[in-house]
């Protein structure tokens, strides 16, 4: 298959939560995808911890039934540095208890290749 290939630097954002975190009534997690798409951000992936403890020390595993309503959520996002810059005064707003990484990284990313009809327009 062939394809197009973007190569360049961007800044990774990886927010750690809890799973029962809310923000007005919602699942915080769902809460902050929303302001993403909203803001029209790349794309974001939700990965779902088995087991953490944070500044508390309280173990928070799926093993232990009582809390394994709250397993660790933590959230990607790969954007530039400004959008992601102008986007963090909104998470501090919405992040009660939590932690926020950054760090630069290099994308490369691939996308199929757009071909084109006979007259040269691109394909519906």
């Amino acid at each position: 298959m062939e394809h197009d290939r973007f190569e360049g630097d961007r800044i990774l954002m990886r927010i750690h939560i809890g799973e029962s975190d809310k923000w007005h009534h919602k699942l915080l997690y769902e809460a902050i995808v929303e302001l993403f798409r909203h803001e029209g951000f790349a794309g974001v992936t939700i990965l779902r911890g088995i087991a953490s403890y944070g500044a508390s020390t309280r173990y928070h595993t799926e093993k232990i039934l009582r809390l394994a309503q709250d397993l660790p959520i933590i959230i990607e996002v790969v954007e530039y540095e400004e959008r992601i810059q102008r986007i963090l005064s909104r998470l501090d707003e919405m992040i009660d208890g939590g932690l926020i990484t950054l760090e630069k990284v290099h994308v490369i990313l691939y996308r199929p290749h757009k071909t084109t009809t006979a007259a040269g327009a691109k394909p519906q």
